[in-house]
């Protein structure tokens, strides 16, 4: 996959890639407009998405309900380094979805792969070309 990145000013950048466009702007306090999620709010929303993704796909696959499960993700910070150091995953299953399920649900969220990418982070190289 190659992604074509733009520069649009102010704070804002933009993503393009198999046809769609993703925007990108600051909030208000680092300089921006606050007007789409920064990059960083992005990374992190595509974890809890993911876990989403395999959960749905998990049920769907099975036959199960997913109505009423709710992943809601928390991140807790480094105070020294202010980095994300732990990312939590919540996930609130109704009292009717099959407890024999329950196991194979955390399975499914461990299968994201974007949670596989982090355990096991690809390197990154920059080229300066003129």
């Amino acid at each position: 996959m190659e992604i074509r990145v733009a520069l649009r000013g102010q704070k804002k950048v933009s993503g393009h890639f198999d046809g769609f466009e993703v925007l990108t702007d600051q909030p208000f306090k680092s300089g921006g407009e606050g007007s789409a999620p920064s990059p960083f709010d992005l990374f992190l929303a595509s974890i809890a998405t993911c876990a989403g993704f395999f959960v749905q796909s998990y049920c769907q696959t099975r036959h199960l309900p997913s109505e009423g499960i709710e992943i809601v993700q928390t991140m807790v910070r480094d105070e020294q380094t202010r980095l994300v150091s732990q990312i939590l995953l919540h996930v609130t299953v109704p009292t009717s979805f099959p407890p024999e399920h329950h196991e194979g649900l955390v399975a499914a969220i461990n299968a994201c792969s974007v949670k596989k990418h982090l355990l096991h982070p690809p390197s990154i190289s920059v080229e300066l070309q003129f």
